[in-house]
């Protein structure tokens, strides 16, 4: 939301900015135009105090003029008889001063005129820049309201900007602790991992070392020995095979109920059309030809036998695979015969619809319908050719498993599964024709209420064909990546079986181990009927003994057991000074015997010593309890060989244990060490999400440092406080960018400790 009213405010800026310029541009060129009128009306009014000067000193000259002429008038008069000269000078004096004045009126009009004019379009003009300066002045007050608009949007979006900086930096902490405990943690599983790994490696050199020694061949490393292995029960995926095989095994049914429907009202069509076989004889075409479909139950019927026996083979206790499923040979045999059938077939129906369209009965849409239908019987016999063909190809590695590979089984599925489309197109291709030939045909003035019975049959057997060929089609396109995904279920997994001998093997030898595992199976115990359970439950419940005093009698038994400990360490060392103490004994009566008897006594002495040293190593209780001179007994090999077995079988117990609990910890702590790796991805992953935003948010900042820069120069008080609160946001900016920096460098620390574990 912060996005898109941010992307609103940048719009409407760059409009108002724009406004804002070609307003000032027109402001300036007015304020030109304006300057240089003044400049004309200045000097029109200088040209007209000029004028006004000048016509006052002409009106001064002519009344001077005239007050000359008034002098001269009387002087005239008394001057008449002067001479003729004197009058001429006057008269053409008086005509030029004349002329003149007429001149200087004249042009006083003119100017007079042009002085008027230039007032008028002054005054016109100074209204007009009057009228344009006080829109300017509204429009100047309305981009001024919006700028102050647009900088209460912007501090406000300045505050959610900072708000969102304090919601970071919370995320930021939080996020730290977290790393924090994560290296704790890490640390922790690194020692623990070190020194798993220590036990493990160990453990593992030593089961190496007792495989090599123990273990005679490698059966895995052989295809061939390989492929005699019982693979693990996969009782899911054979139940689903079955599961898929019977309604295969249901589909095939429909498919051959329709198949015998369609062949067998064929033949009482043909009985019917165009020559009636109650009325005349039939062609001998069409009587061979209702002979052979006569014979359709013998090649249609097997087909759902063979389905039948390949879905009875698959069971629960086998393994469903191609070099296993030896009745898919039997089926693609059933299917070869059928095509064999069809074969027979093809060219009398392609001469009976011949002969159909050669009667006098056949009109030309009949006859184009025929045709099509030939042509569709045609693409039918194909399409089941090409499908006998892939389904003999999947039958070949349960008889020659040399003839397909392994790596060609996903090929042959998927063609299969085109070729059962395009028996769908076929079926629906015929559907379609046959149903406008039998409506033709009905409008037949000769068209029998048999005919019309034995076509709409046809046309029910032809449209549960085209149902059951799409229902086949559709189920095949679903199931054929469970087809392709299961084959490599086998010994070994992306290894088959290398020859059918090997897969009878196998499931030979599966059978001998199911035998032998239920054998194992020991039958269990008597589980307590429930009335006397609850009866129990309520004696419990009742019972005095409540669970301070289990806990007191746990305490009890564990004390006792720390005095056994204690008692027992006690007498091995009372053993082990009674061991010192009879090798000190029979060595002074070896001495004796050496000194006073004869060799014979003293050899004796030497063998009871020896006798004694063995039997106290083995049991050094009984050598304590026993006297001195039960050195010259024999011990028991038996008793020795049990106590040896018993004390390896108790060590056996007590290190499986022991490697029970390694197991059970290093899974606990793999398990605690993945969570962690994934609260680190999850972490690291966020944090760049952060990062992201910050760039965008800062991206975000500096175009809107550009636009307030821009503004600023036309409004630079009123956006003051705008950049000083800009400066401290970028200010806050960098110390949050420093922050994730910092953030980043300890989740990589983080990575790098979790990738060298």
């Amino acid at each position: 939301m912060m996005l898109i009213c941010k992307m609103e405010l940048r719009a409407q800026n760059q409009v108002l900015k724009k406004g804002v310029v070609d307003e000032q541009a027109n402001s300036a060129a007015l304020k030109e135009q304006l300057k240089m009128k003044d400049q004309s009306l200045r000097k029109l009014q200088q040209e007209m105090d000029s004028l006004t000067f000048r016509n006052l000193q002409l009106a001064k000259r002519v009344e001077l003029l005239q007050d000359e002429l008034a002098l001269s008038e009387p002087r005239g008069k008394k001057n008449k008889k002067s001479g003729d000269t004197t009058s001429q000078l006057s008269q053409e004096q008086k005509s030029v001063f004349d002329e003149d004045l007429q001149k200087k009126i004249e042009e006083n009009e003119r100017l007079h005129i042009q002085f008027f004019e230039a007032d008028e379009q002054h005054k016109h003009v100074e209204a007009e820049l009057r009228s344009r300066l006080a829109t300017l002045e509204t429009e100047t007050a309305q981009h001024q309201a919006v700028v102050d608009g647009l900088t209460r949007k912007y501090m406000e979006t300045i505050e959610k900007l900072q708000n969102d900086k304090a919601k970071l930096e919370v995320k930021s902490q939080a996020l730290e602790k977290e790393a924090k405990e994560c290296r704790l943690r890490t640390e922790d599983c690194q020692l623990q991992l070190k020194n798993l790994h220590e036990d493990l490696s160990g453990r593992l050199e030593e089961s190496l070392s007792i495989i090599n020694e123990k273990v005679p061949f490698n059966d895995t490393k052989y295809s061939q020995y390989n492929a005699l292995n019982v693979p693990l029960h996969n009782r899911r995926h054979q139940l689903k095979m079955r599961d898929i095989a019977g309604q295969a095994l249901a589909f095939v049914q429909d498919l051959v109920m329709a198949l015998l429907n369609f062949h067998t009202y064929t033949e009482q069509r043909i009985q019917i059309f165009p020559v009636d076989s109650a009325i005349d004889t039939i062609s001998p075409l069409n009587q061979k030809f209702s002979q052979y479909l006569h014979e359709n139950a013998s090649y249609v019927r097997p087909l759902e036998e063979g389905m039948l026996h390949l879905f009875e083979s698959i069971t629960e206790d086998t393994v469903t695979v191609l070099e296993t499923t030896v009745k898919l040979k039997t089926f693609s045999e059933h299917l070869t015969s059928y095509i064999c059938f069809l074969r027979k077939i093809l060219p009398y129906q392609l001469k009976s619809l011949e002969e159909e369209c050669e009667s006098s009965l056949c009109t030309s849409a009949l006859r184009a319908r025929n045709l099509e239908l030939s042509q569709d019987m045609k693409k039918m016999t194909a399409v089941f050719e090409k499908l006998q063909t892939y389904v003999s190809l999947l039958a070949l590695p349960s008889t020659e498993p040399d003839g397909l590979l392994r790596a060609n089984f996903s090929s042959v599925l998927t063609n299969v599964g085109a070729a059962l489309d395009g028996f769908h197109d076929v079926m629906k291709d015929i559907s379609k024709h046959y149903s406008q030939k039998a409506t033709i045909e009905h409008e037949l003035p000769t068209a029998t209420q048999k005919l019309i019975t034995t076509n709409d049959c046809i046309l029910s057997s032809v449209v549960a064909l085209t149902n059951g060929a799409g229902k086949i089609a559709s189920f095949f396109s679903n199931n054929v990546d469970y087809f392709i995904a299961s084959l490599s279920y086998g010994p070994k997994v992306a290894s088959g079986f290398i020859n059918p001998l090997s897969a009878e093997c196998m499931l030979q030898y599966k059978k001998k181990a199911a035998a032998y595992m239920k054998a194992l199976r020991k039958p269990l115990s008597e589980s307590v009927p429930y009335e006397e359970a609850l009866a129990n439950r309520r004696v419990l419940l009742s019972s005095t003994e409540s669970r301070e005093g289990l806990a007191q009698q746990v305490q009890q038994s564990l004390e006792k057991i720390s005095k056994l400990e204690q008692e027992k360490e006690h007498w091995m060392l009372e053993a082990q000074l009674a061991k010192i103490k009879l090798e000190k004994e029979n060595q002074r009566l070896a001495d004796k015997l050496k000194s006073t008897s004869s060799g014979q006594v003293a050899g004796l002495a030497q063998e009871n010593a020896s006798v004694g040293n063995a039997s106290d190593q083995e049991e050094t209780a009984k050598a304590v309890s026993e006297p001195v001179h039960s050195t010259s007994e024999v011990p028991d090999v038996e008793s020795r060989e049990d106590l040896i077995k018993n004390h390896y079988m108790a060590r056996i117990v007590e290190l499986t244990s022991q490697l029970q609990l390694a197991d059970s910890k290093s899974v606990h702590f793999y398990a605690e060490c993945r969570a962690l790796s994934k609260r680190l991805a999850l972490a690291e992953k966020s944090k760049e999400t952060l990062a992201e935003e910050m760039k965008v948010a800062s991206q975000k900042i500096s175009r809107l440092q550009d636009e307030l820069t821009t503004t600023k120069r036309s409004y630079e008080g009123q956006l003051s406080m705008m950049s000083d609160h800009l400066c401290s946001m970028n200010e806050t900016l960098s110390k949050q960018r420093e922050e994730i920096d910092i953030l980043k460098m300890s989740s990589k620390g983080n990575s790098k400790k979790n990738k060298g574990r």
